[in-house]
């Protein structure tokens, strides 16, 4: 039976319309408005959703590890069951074909189950157990037992480029979900379809495992005002965010305005400049434009991943690859963006990178239709890029800029000059390494997640892998908002000393029932104390 959409906010499982502004969804594809009308969040409902949510965090947090796992795994399995509805709406908001999103669906209910065996298993909690010394000289050492606990309330932006993954039921929700706090969507307004079918199947889930009613809420809006009113809340306790720079800017700033500031993961954008060195150019420099122009113009562009920048030493061999990069990129087959903004941006960014001084297309390609976006590569020199920020800045779509470097001085110069990223890649061979290996060096410092000889579009979901970087790729290069280390973001340490066994936590008391690993006496066991 098809789901009928509502168009309201969820607040603690319940529907909500009290506000008079709407908006409708729109097909990315044709630009026509999709039913129903959505209702814009008030900031009644906003203190509403705060308030259940702060109620539902004093059981949620005290609930069985096996409890919240099995509401995790309930959650996937509901998101399953919405089948094809769930792809063909989500295509519709986006664009995005209906295979990337029947990929993105696997990669969200597999987080969900990943992150239920990461609270199952239980290591993720960082028990720490130092016995007493009552007979220790000069001064007795007390008994301290140390792990990571919830923070309360967090709050979710779902990203517009990953309608599942990054949304609703996605890695932040995920993570926060199985850390033990209770969770308030703000939903994405590109598709607001997609994340009504979506927040419906964690109410399912949370309903049929008996889960507090207010471990979950969504609202809807198109105004900033709605975002900043979640973040101010005083009931809020931390914030996931993936978007652009200026909206994780001023999210992070009204956090830090508060009475009480709060932790803001944001990951905000990133140019992942991809280094071409002499002997892998000379190698397979043909081999690496191809995947160079497949990895920018994958999913027309939109990821956050996506290889913007290229270096290179200026030589013969990077003219007849730059001339063999503009040579792809001209067939590629303009596409549709996620929405019409996002389109404007990238064209109008486009614009001004081909007016800057010093840069040359060396291809573009042809476009039929109007609303569709063109792959774009261009070139320049180190000096003017060093010299010019419009040629620094991130063009979220399918394009890519290749500065070539007279030395490698100068190619470090760049690197060394290059604000935080979520990844770099370097294309070389054993012996570029060795040769190159002070730019490596450089970039250890500038990235989260280092490449070599591949390109950065995919993010493998898995306990290795770290997504984030420093400023302003993230808010926070110490954090990750992939794989099972996300956890993390949502949890504070808290130490008891000298409580008695009865009182203290079940991670925490002498017999290991939940046979997870602790460090007691500075040795990693999953033995008794």
């Amino acid at each position: 039976m098809a789901m009928e959409l509502h168009g309201k906010n969820i607040i603690g499982g319940k529907i909500s319309a009290m506000g008079k502004e709407t908006f409708t969804g729109v097909n990315a594809s044709t630009g026509e408005n999709l039913q129903p009308t959505f209702h814009q969040a008030t900031q009644a409902e906003v203190n509403e959703a705060l308030a259940t949510a702060a109620k539902a965090f004093e059981d949620y947090r005290r609930l069985p590890a096996e409890k919240i796992a099995s509401f995790l795994e309930r959650i996937a399995e509901e998101i399953m069951k919405l089948g094809d509805e769930l792809i063909q709406r989500a295509s519709q908001e986006t664009a995005l074909p209906e295979a990337r999103l029947i990929g993105e669906r696997a990669r969200t209910v597999g987080q969900m189950k990943m992150f239920a065996e990461v609270v199952r298993e239980g290591s993720w909690v960082e028990a720490s157990i130092d016995k007493a010394l009552p007979d220790r000289k000069p001064l007795p050492k007390p008994d301290l037992r140390r792990m990571l606990i919830p923070l309360g309330p967090v709050i979710v932006f779902g990203a517009s480029n990953f309608p599942l993954a990054y949304s609703v039921a996605g890695g932040d929700t995920a993570s926060a979900l199985a850390s033990g706090n209770p969770v308030i969507v703000k939903a994405h307004p590109a598709h607001p379809g997609t994340s009504e079918m979506v927040a419906r199947a964690i109410v399912a889930a949370a309903e049929a495992t008996g889960m507090p009613a207010g471990v979950f809420s969504m609202v809807h809006g198109l105004s900033y005002e709605i975002s900043l009113e979640l973040v101010k809340h005083p009931a809020a306790k931390a914030v996931g965010f993936t978007g652009s720079l200026s909206g994780g800017r001023a999210l992070f700033n009204a956090a830090a305005a508060r009475p009480e500031p709060i932790p803001v993961y944001a990951e905000m954008g990133s140019t992942n400049p991809v280094f071409v060195l002499p002997g892998a150019l000379k190698k397979s420099g043909v081999t690496i434009a191809e995947g160079l122009v497949q990895s920018v113009t994958v999913g027309v562009g939109q990821f956050c991943t996506n290889p913007g920048l290229v270096f290179g030493l200026r030589d013969e061999q990077l003219k007849l690859f730059a001339e063999k990069l503009g040579e792809l990129a001209s067939t590629v087959t303009p596409g549709t963006m996620l929405h019409k903004g996002i389109l404007e941006k990238f064209q109008k960014g486009s614009e001004k990178v081909t007016q800057t001084a010093h840069v040359r297309v060396l291809g573009e390609s042809a476009t039929e239709q109007d609303g569709r976006a063109s792959a774009m590569v261009f070139a320049t020199d180190a000096k003017s890029f060093l010299s010019q920020e419009v040629l620094r800045e991130e063009l979220f779509g399918p394009s890519t800029l290749l500065v070539e470097s007279d030395s490698v001085e100068q190619m470090e110069e760049v690197a060394r000059n290059m604000p935080g990223q979520l990844t770099a890649t370097v294309h070389g061979t054993e012996v570029d390494l060795t040769q190159y290996g002070n730019l490596i060096a450089i970039l250890q410092q500038k990235v989260g997640r280092l490449v070599f000889n591949g390109f950065p579009t995919g993010v493998e979901v898995c306990p290795s892998m770290q997504h984030g970087g420093p400023y302003p790729a993230t808010t926070d290069v110490r954090s990750t908002s992939v794989g099972t280390q996300a956890i993390k973001r949502f949890a504070r340490p808290i130490c008891f000393q000298n409580f008695p066994e009865v009182a203290l936590p079940v991670e925490l008391k002498n017999k290991n029932v939940r046979n997870m690993w602790r460090l007691i006496d500075n040795q990693w066991t999953k033995a008794d104390v």
